[in-house]
């Protein structure tokens, strides 16, 4: 696991160091894996029709329900290094 935990925290590191803005949809991946690795299920009230970006956060978010802490990090890791082309 603590392998895991820091490839997980070098990821976070490495995709600050990306030359180019990722697609919404793999910001959305990566804000949702992030949330579920650290945090777990996505708890709260899901945002109104108006706050657009954090409904779509939200959503994301909520669609890995259920997804345990290890495999959102691996996930998480496996879409860093997609982007950095690894």
């Amino acid at each position: 696991m603590s392998d895991l935990k820091a490839a997980f925290e070098q990821a976070q590191a490495d995709v600050k160091t990306l030359t180019e803005r990722p697609s919404n949809e793999d910001l959305l991946h990566l804000y949702a894996h992030y949330k579920q690795a650290a945090e777990g299920d996505v708890s709260g009230k899901r945002p109104g029709m108006m706050d657009l970006k954090g409904r779509a956060k939200y959503d994301a978010w909520a669609g890995i329900k259920g997804m345990s802490s290890e495999d959102a990090m691996q996930a998480y890791i496996d879409k860093v290094n997609a982007l950095l082309g690894r």
